[in-house]
């Protein structure tokens, strides 16, 4: 049985726009969304102070620049803007579930949602809003994975949590290789030395440098969330040793 007595009281949770999608093939599934809503609201009634940062590759993907015949800047530069909508929309559906959500960017838009700023951003979850940072870091060639380790040092988070389609790390993509090996823990020199496929080499890097865990979890299994903020050892735990 889960432990409701929350083991953290302040985690970044970085969440893929794909994790938004379903079985689709483009953009946000209504039940996806509200599911993910409803467990993201559980757990910040238990009182864990709650970060999101939210990837966009539901709707566009930097990377995939070359394909639409635009630059790398402006294409990251879209990416941003899928965040924004990716948030928009889950901090809609946290509220309507009476979970006070507030949406932070790090591209300046007064009229869609406040501007990032560390300070409010920290007292927004003392007053226990779930507060959602859109449109990365706000710069070009960086990821929503390091905007998710940037953000979890800034807002002095305990753990960053990595919501994956899959139980954790493994050796190989279990999707593809079924006899990939998984990992219960690693340590942050461990999955740079094997270049495994958690997040980029600078998120992976952050953490290492500033000593952050991160637990790699499955959220697509329901209930997996408040299992890995309740203490349970499910996923793999990447120290940052």
């Amino acid at each position: 049985m889960t432990d409701t007595n929350p083991r953290f009281k302040r985690v970044l949770l970085k969440l893929s726009g794909e994790a938004l999608m379903g079985t689709q093939s483009f953009g946000i599934d209504p039940s996806i969304l509200k599911r993910v809503a409803s467990e993201i609201s559980e757990i910040s009634k238990l009182g864990v102070q709650l970060g999101i940062v939210i990837g966009g590759g539901n709707i566009f993907r930097g990377l995939h620049s070359k394909a639409f015949g635009v630059g790398r800047v402006a294409a990251d530069q879209m990416g941003m803007l899928a965040t924004i909508i990716n948030a928009l929309a889950l901090g809609e559906a946290l509220n309507r579930i009476d979970s006070k959500a507030r949406i932070m960017t790090a591209i300046d838009m007064n009229k869609v949602a406040e501007p990032y700023i560390r300070d409010r951003a920290i007292s927004h979850l003392e007053k226990d809003f779930i507060v959602l940072f859109g449109a990365g870091t706000g710069n070009p060639y960086f990821t929503t994975d390091t905007a998710a380790a940037l953000r979890a040092m800034e807002i002095n988070a305990e753990v960053l949590l990595k919501a994956t389609k899959v139980d954790g790390v493994y050796s190989t993509d279990p999707e593809s290789n079924h006899s990939a090996k998984p990992f219960s823990k690693l340590t942050c020199h461990e999955v740079l030395k094997r270049n495994l496929k958690v997040m980029d080499l600078t998120a992976i890097s952050l953490a290492m440098d500033h000593n952050l865990p991160i637990i790699v979890f499955n959220l697509k299994k329901k209930g997996t969330l408040l299992r890995v903020v309740s203490g349970e050892k499910i996923g793999t735990i990447i120290t940052g040793e």
